[in-house]
């Protein structure tokens, strides 16, 4: 209905179940590269490049970033696939819209897996109790500002995004699978495309608009993985998420994993997709 055209990589044949992607920040669809391939077997499998991002349309007002239209971007991509519902998985960011599309339009959701992002209102509940998880989510705050984050990104030949991934603080750890020089390239590529950062930006923009929730409950079998390394969420919040998911919850905290789990462990994350996703989750949370 946006009118936007939206990029998306897929693998599995037309007609399987379907699988929709849904990346974070600074990403697309390229971090689910390791999962397309996995699930193809069984499904339809979709990584979208989300609003603003890679090579989907990115329109230019920061208004066109609010979280509902980033909901509705997901319900409307499922019909224009031809599905009424999916398995649903969203990374950092993407985490945050497919923990919105479970509340909002739980007919579409069928399973729900977030990994390194905890339900919205645990964030918001947390961010203001906790100076070490504000300072943590300080970027949030530094993105309100025009223009200048898109251009500290760009500074010293994109310093900034490539020790994201790589610096012993933020990056991939030790036992993780570290990102190729290729990976970073595409990466590169990607966000050194004229105006490529300010779509991703302007989701930020908005964030304080949206939150908080007026709906709260998750109704569907839920899966939350969680590199306990990540640099930029405090591991508590995915503990306390439970209260919020009103059916089969699963947490699954990966010791030595950071923010970006399904890159950094991808073996141990797809597995435990497979286990969650041929469980029998009828039966209500105990």
């Amino acid at each position: 209905d946006s009118g936007l055209r939206f990029h998306y990589v897929a693998a599995g044949e037309r007609g399987k179940p379907l699988m929709l992607l849904l990346h974070g920040f600074p990403e697309f669809w390229y971090s689910w590269r390791h999962q397309l391939r996995e699930f193809k077997s069984e499904y339809r499998v979709v990584a979208l490049d989300l609003r603003g991002y890679g090579e989907t349309d990115a329109p230019s007002h920061k208004e066109n970033y609010k979280l509902d239209c980033l909901i509705t971007d997901i319900k409307d991509i499922l019909e224009s696939l031809g599905y009424n519902k999916c398995v649903l998985i969203g990374h950092d960011w993407g985490g945050m819209i497919a923990w919105l599309v479970a509340i909002c339009y739980p007919e579409v959701v069928t399973k729900l897996i977030v990994v390194n992002f905890p339900h919205p209102s645990v964030f918001t509940e947390y961010i203001l109790r906790h100076p070490s998880q504000l300072i943590k989510s300080g970027y949030y705050f530094f993105f309100q500002m025009p223009w200048f984050p898109e251009f500290m990104f760009t500074v010293n030949d994109f310093k900034v995004l490539k020790s994201l991934f790589t610096s012993q603080a933020t990056g991939i750890g030790r036992k993780g699978c570290r990102l190729t020089a290729e990976d970073i390239e595409a990466y590169l590529y990607v966000f050194s495309q004229p105006g490529a950062l300010t779509g991703p930006i302007n989701h930020y923009r908005n964030i304080f608009s949206c939150l908080p929730l007026q709906h709260h409950e998750v109704i569907m079998p839920t899966l939350l993985l969680w590199g306990e390394r990540d640099a930029f969420m405090e591991v508590e919040m995915a503990e306390i998420t439970r209260i919020y998911v009103k059916n089969h919850f699963r947490l699954t905290i990966l010791s030595e994993a950071s923010h970006w789990l399904q890159q950094d462990q991808p073996d141990i994350v797809n597995k435990l997709i497979w286990t969650f996703l041929k469980e029998e989750t009828t039966r209500k949370r105990e």
